[in-house]
């Protein structure tokens, strides 16, 4: 049987505003309250509403056999908050279907795992607990930010208690001659890991709507197609998974209701359900689904879902990015020592790794796309206002 695992990511950051030198010292409104609600209001209108309506008729309709798993950051349900709280109420109103699963991941969608293990465990209690408090659900499964995976993280995790599978990039330097369609071990044999099926996922994320490519337009029947042929590599009737791991921004706002992406969605659980060897799973079903002892994978370097690298790259690559993030970590360090709880929150909201996203300078397409996401004029600008913010808050200190 191969089983289908929609798992979505639902995250905003808070973006800077233009923040200049002549204000550092005067104040800390470091972040761009208007741009911040008129992106929430927009996605909420052409995503997150419309998307999980559709989603919660799906899961009536058929009784729960459909199954999809979301990991929202602590950043986006703030803004849903204050910007937008229908959205919130739509997320709550899934919750209460008990046919969606929430994950486990960092409060405010940071690296901190690469720079400071004590303030990355302590944005995953965070995120737990936000978890519990607005949706009832603790969560079983994790996925980092962007999906970053390396071996030392599965020894953080052992920290916390609960967790029996991590997310991770299905990246052939990994996984050379194995299929992301099984069910992994971590290194040290503590958690299952399941692996993103990238190039379907990615033929529903970015090529859905690309009339220059080659398999346009994507029908519900030739992806179920796709899937079924999937599932004859197995020969001894284990149970697969195949991973479709995405922003949620996919329904609606990178894909626009026009290129039909909602009835592609709304057609393809019905097409399921038609075809014997395929249905929907929960990335936590996977524990109780093994009928097979899976092999323990390594990842001795940190892997993510960015750019064709699929590496640190989108994040740490140039100069301006590895001092604007060491920076903030000497910075966040202190705040922390000197027992500044009344900068901590502002500052946490600067860990997001978009903010370093944003000061990316590569070219061709993964360049077009850190542009398109970015609300600044040039990596360059995102990095002064960045670090302007950082002398403003140290200023503060």
């Amino acid at each position: 049987m191969l089983h289908i695992v929609f798992y979505f990511q639902v995250h905003q950051p808070y973006r800077l505003r233009p923040y200049s030198v002549l204000d550092i010292g005067q104040n800390l409104n470091f972040f761009d309250e208007d741009l911040n609600r008129a992106v929430i209001r927009k996605v909420g209108e052409k995503c997150y509403l419309p998307a999980n309506q559709l989603i919660k008729e799906l899961i009536e309709r058929y009784e729960g056999a459909f199954k999809v798993a979301y990991s929202i950051t602590g950043v986006v349900i703030e803004q849903f908050r204050a910007y937008y709280p229908e959205v919130l109420d739509s997320f709550k109103e899934l919750a209460r279907t008990g046919c969606v699963e929430f994950l486990g991941e960092t409060y405010y969608h940071s690296l901190a795992f690469q720079f400071d293990k004590a303030e990355f465990l302590s944005q995953i209690r965070m995120h737990r607990k936000l978890m519990m408090d607005e949706f009832g659900f603790r969560p079983v499964v994790f996925r980092n930010t962007e999906l970053i995976y390396q071996d030392q993280l599965a020894d953080s995790l052992e920290e916390e208690e609960g967790f029996q599978v991590i997310l991770a990039e299905g990246a052939e330097k990994i996984l050379k001659w194995r299929s992301p369609l099984y069910a992994y071990r971590t290194y040290n044999h503590r958690f299952f890991l399941l692996l993103k099926y990238y190039s379907l996922a990615d033929d529903i994320a970015f090529r859905f709507s690309n009339r220059a490519w080659s398999e346009f337009p994507l029908t519900t029947e030739k992806f179920i197609y796709w899937l079924s042929k999937l599932s004859l590599v197995e020969k001894g009737r284990r149970n697969l998974f195949v991973n479709l791991f995405m922003d949620y921004e996919t329904f609606g706002e990178h894909q626009w209701k026009e290129t039909g992406i909602f009835e592609f969605m709304r057609h393809l659980p019905e097409k399921v359900f038609d075809s014997p060897n395929l249905s929907f799973a929960w990335p936590s079903d996977v524990p109780q689904m093994m009928d097979y002892s899976p092999e323990a994978l390594s990842y001795p370097q940190p892997v993510s879902w960015a750019d064709t690298e699929r590496d640190l790259s989108a994040w740490l690559e140039n100069d301006l990015q590895f001092n604007a993030c060491e920076t903030y970590y000497e910075i966040l360090s202190e705040i922390q020592s000197r027992g500044r709880s009344d900068l901590l929150e502002i500052a946490r909201k600067l860990s997001t790794s978009d903010h370093f996203y944003y000061m990316c300078t590569k070219y061709f397409q993964d360049g077009d796309v850190h542009k398109y996401f970015s609300p600044y004029q040039s990596p360059e600008q995102a990095y002064m206002f960045y670090m302007n913010a950082l002398a403003g808050l140290r200023e503060r200190l």
